[in-house]
């Protein structure tokens, strides 16, 4: 099993379900704040004593939470006997047996990859934005959610279990039992039963007013009939650009100028829903905090969020599916988002495009078929470029929707991108490794500057030198 991928489904709890669900998740959210007091506290401690130790690893959080809750700390029951003397008759966290013990263990490693997460980013040791120590979980503003391992015992079935009893149509959880789900469980089930899938674990959370449950699930690879063929690691040809807009979301294109693609009619399910998320809101504002009038108006606008995610979402997962199908070699850009939504006027839009999130899926779905995704570098000109005669238009500006150039040239302007990075791909074959997928852009030391930029750049013209990027068969995650 080499390959990582997961499944989601809509949960039809019944009532009580909905409640042995509700529990789980709040027995998860007071493990996670319970270890988090613990460990404030040892910190405090450990100012005045240098022998007190601090529980900062998920291992050593599960061993602190385990022992506390068998402690009067976490409860106690007080029985009076029958010559009126009240004596300690139970200790420790009285409902911990209500709720499956793998919840409080899973809060625990959490806070764990939380606390070594601000720490290596405190360090430097971390790339990306820097990251706050962390913080007590809210009951009102936190999403409820929980997580459970899919135990294999000798002789037993696994914990984790779907379509059990001939009901195709459920999830089997451990310490809840067995639930409906809306959706249709035949693919994971087919997986299963041939050997090809094991469920890890199950992450359960309640978004939209609705429960799911999300399948973490260890797959073999593709067929090879659904894998690209391999290619001569001298072969440099075959290279696809994907220019990514918004006013067209995508296009594609050879190095020899060929269209391959182009996504004009993105759905902007943010900007279509936009009405009625307003009249949402305001309904919203104008009820009572805590009344039953206000959770359902509340409830009303997070299923309209929800609703606009699943779009987006289902877009960006059709178009790069198909273009993953079809084209074993791609060259993206790495976008600075981050950058571009301090843009107010387009910053609704880019956020409605999803161009990371489609990067992210690109670059997955085409290690799953042992394709090659090459990453350009942020500051090559693609757009500005003229793949005729090298010349780069400073001048050019959103408005200019066709690329022309003083020596004749002239073509759309985001196949005249597309263009362009389909030859940095080809250009750069094979000479530099692709950036980590998880990375997000340039890595940047969170409590220094990025050692390979002592002078950051601040004005618009100013760029650093342009370096390469690997171009490698994805590795599957």
């Amino acid at each position: 099993m080499s390959r990582h991928t997961a499944f989601r489904f809509c949960l039809d709890p019944s009532v009580e379900q909905s409640e042995v669900l509700a529990r789980h998740a709040g027995a998860a959210r007071f493990a996670f704040n319970q270890c988090l007091a613990m460990v404030k506290t040892a910190i405090d401690q450990r100012k005045t004593s240098t022998s007190v130790d601090v529980p900062w690893t998920g291992f050593d959080l599960i061993n602190a939470f385990n022992a506390w809750k068998k402690t009067e700390d976490a409860g106690r029951v007080i029985a009076v006997g029958r010559d009126g003397e009240a004596e300690v008759a139970v200790t420790g966290l009285l409902w911990r047996r209500d709720v499956c013990q793998e919840v409080f263990e899973a809060a625990a490693v959490d806070l764990g990859k939380a606390l070594k997460a601000w720490s290596d980013s405190r360090s430097g040791r971390r790339k990306g934005r820097r990251v706050g120590f962390p913080k007590f979980k809210k009951k009102a503003s936190g999403t409820a959610s929980f997580r459970v391992r899919n135990r294999h015992r000798d002789g037993r079935a696994p914990a984790i279990r779907v379509g059990d009893n001939d009901r195709h149509r459920s999830v089997t959880l451990p310490g809840i039992g067995q639930i409906n789900v809306h959706d249709d469980t035949r693919r994971l089930r087919r997986m299963l039963s041939k050997d090809r899938a094991k469920i890890v674990f199950a992450t359960v959370s309640r978004r939209g007013g609705r429960w799911w449950v999300s399948l973490s699930v260890a797959a073999a690879d593709l067929h090879s009939t659904a894998a690209h063929p391999a290619r001569d690691p001298a072969d440099d040809a075959g290279y696809v650009g994907v220019d990514l807009g918004l006013s067209v979301f995508m296009v594609a294109a050879t190095t020899d100028g060929k269209e391959v693609a182009r996504i004009a009619d993105a759905p902007k399910a943010l900007v279509a829903g936009l009405v009625r998320q307003r009249r949402l809101a305001k309904a919203l504002s104008r009820k009572q905090k805590g009344s039953r009038n206000h959770r359902e108006a509340a409830a009303k606008l997070a299923r309209h969020h929800q609703h606009v995610a699943n779009v987006r979402r289902h877009f960006l997962h059709q178009v790069s599916n198909a273009l993953v199908k079809t084209h074993d070699r791609l060259v993206i850009e790495d976008l600075n988002v981050r950058g571009m939504l301090a843009n107010h006027r387009l910053a609704r839009a880019i956020a409605d495009a999803g161009w990371a999130e489609f990067a992210r899926l690109v670059q997955y779905k085409q290690a799953w078929r042992g394709g090659t995704i090459a990453v350009a570098d942020r500051w090559y000109p693609s757009s500005r470029l003229c793949p005729a005669c090298g010349r780069i238009r400073s001048d050019l500006t959103l408005a200019d929707r066709v690329f022309t150039c003083d020596c004749g040239h002239s073509a759309d302007r985001d196949c005249n991108a597309a263009v362009n990075l389909a030859r940095w791909g080809q250009a750069h074959h094979g000479s530099h490794r692709s950036p980590d997928p998880q990375a997000g852009g340039r890595a940047v030391n969170a409590r220094r500057r990025d050692p390979a930029d002592r002078h950051p750049t601040r004005a618009v013209g100013a760029r650093p030198n342009d370096v390469g990027t690997e171009v490698q068969p994805a590795v599957p995650a």
